[in-house]
């Protein structure tokens, strides 16, 4: 079955692509084991001088990237272009520290001389997502790479161009054949690349799902994996917080991306004294948002990635309902044939409801009113997920205090969850385990080695 490259904004097939066959992959692994015993061997001057070629042909050609992520997912053009430059900020990161941060460790020890080496592994097998096809691909790539590693991307099967884009821009840059591969296969073509032998060790960002399906398969194989999974990001807002400020970022937070990011925001916690005029802050705000074509410049949302994640998200809304939340902002699928979402606020959420216990990938706000700031903390853990989450207060020692108590990988206090190179990025509980970025991201893909000379 062919591997479409598909426009949610028009509903066109814009290429078609043919499976590689079990021979194609076959090549691969043999080009990743053979290329991966030469370039472990490699310095990291050698190394960082090829990323740093990355960076220039991410930055020199951040149209024409955008352009495909644009076209294949539907991202608004300004989006894309920020999410390309982004990809060549985290190559700049790790050309920079990687020598750094896999450097021998030296531990004092009763040893002449005792110390942690940091080898790499081999082929690691990305298994990655469509809403952001560069970013997620790089985040893995530049540290993995940077280590010593070589990498095979599976891709999401409806951004194949971008998949084969990214293969491109690592030859480009002088990377030897078999650095960095992209394999076109669907689904059912990843558990016999993590059965390989040559293949040690799996890194998936994608839904709930489908990191317990792969966890399991490579559990079975003794591999290493680290999962990003959903979120179903708390955005906690006290009384005394800015509502100007928190509201514009409320906004801003469920709406990246058009609300499909793993970190946006999608419970709204508010404290009850500033409850209304929150929400009708917010309220203002998301409805006087603009859609249209995503390539073009003055749009602040674009459609879905697909239909079917339209017509999933007006499902969870239509039971939400049911089970007795209200509609503030007005919105949904309003044109079934096409991958458009309107904006929506879902008010007296409560759990139970889809809105709360589930991740709406899709530009719906879910606004839970608390009590009181140690109500909203506990509605806040009241998740199987757990990835990031903002605490919005003008007392930053209550906020820390607060920050401490959250159940996720991350938490923000006035500010915008989002992913840097310099931070380590992953979540807890359902989603998932293992983190990317940062010094620790590197090492995840490292054999820590224990050398002692006697």
């Amino acid at each position: 079955m062919a591997i479409q490259s598909l426009n949610p904004a028009t509903g066109k097939v814009e290429k078609t692509f043919e499976p590689h066959t079990a021979a194609e992959i076959e090549k691969l692994l043999q080009q990743g084991e053979k290329t991966f015993q030469q370039w472990r061997k490699t310095n990291f001057t050698h190394r960082a001088e090829l990323m740093r070629f990355c960076v220039g042909e991410l930055s020199g050609n951040t149209e024409k990237y955008a352009q495909i992520i644009t076209l294949e997912m539907g991202k608004p053009i300004q989006e894309a272009r920020a999410e390309v430059k982004k990809c060549a900020a985290a190559c700049e990161y790790y050309a920079a520290h990687a020598e750094a941060f896999l450097a021998d460790e030296q531990i004092k020890t009763g040893a002449t001389r005792s110390y942690i080496a940091y080898d790499p592994l081999g082929i690691i097998l990305a298994v990655m997502p469509w809403n952001f096809p560069f970013w997620q691909v790089f985040r893995f790539a530049a540290p993995a790479i940077m280590a010593g590693n070589v990498g095979i991307l599976k891709h999401a099967s409806n951004v194949p161009q971008c998949a084969l884009a990214i293969e491109e821009i690592f030859l480009k840059a002088g990377f030897p054949k078999g650095v960095f591969q992209t394999v076109l296969v669907e689904s059912d073509g990843v558990d016999p690349l993590i059965k390989d032998d040559r293949v040690k060790a799996v890194t998936l960002t994608g839904s709930e799902g489908a990191g317990a399906h792969v966890a399991s398969v490579a559990g079975k194989e003794i591999k290493k994996t680290v999962l990003e999974l959903g979120g179903s990001d708390a955005f906690v807002v006290l009384k005394d917080a800015d509502l100007e400020t928190a509201a514009e970022t409320a906004v801003k937070s469920r709406m990246i991306n058009t609300g499909q990011s793993c970190i946006a925001a999608k419970r709204f916690i508010v404290e009850k004294p500033v409850a209304e005029e929150f929400i009708q802050k917010m309220k203002t705000k998301m409805a006087a948002l603009k859609t249209g074509d995503p390539a073009s410049e003055d749009i602040q949302y674009g459609p879905l990635a697909r239909k079917d994640l339209a017509e999933t998200l007006a499902d969870q809304v239509k039971r939400s309902v049911a089970a007795g939340a209200e509609i503030v902002l007005e919105g949904g699928q309003k044109d079934k044939e096409t991958a458009y979402f309107q904006p929506m606020i879902l008010h007296k959420v409560k759990p139970g409801m889809p809105a709360f216990d589930e991740e709406l990938f899709g530009p719906v706000a879910a606004v839970i009113v608390a009590s009181d700031e140690e109500e909203a903390l506990l509605l806040a853990n009241n998740s199987r997920f757990g990835l990031g989450g903002s605490i919005w207060t003008q007392d930053h020692a209550k906020g820390q205090k607060l920050a401490r108590q959250m159940e996720s990988g991350a938490v923000f206090i006035n500010a915008l969850v989002a992913s840097h190179p310099e931070m380590p990025f992953g979540g807890i509980k359902k989603s998932g385990y293992g983190r990317e970025l940062s010094y620790i991201g590197i090492r995840e893909f490292v054999n820590q080695k224990t050398i002692w000379l006697a």
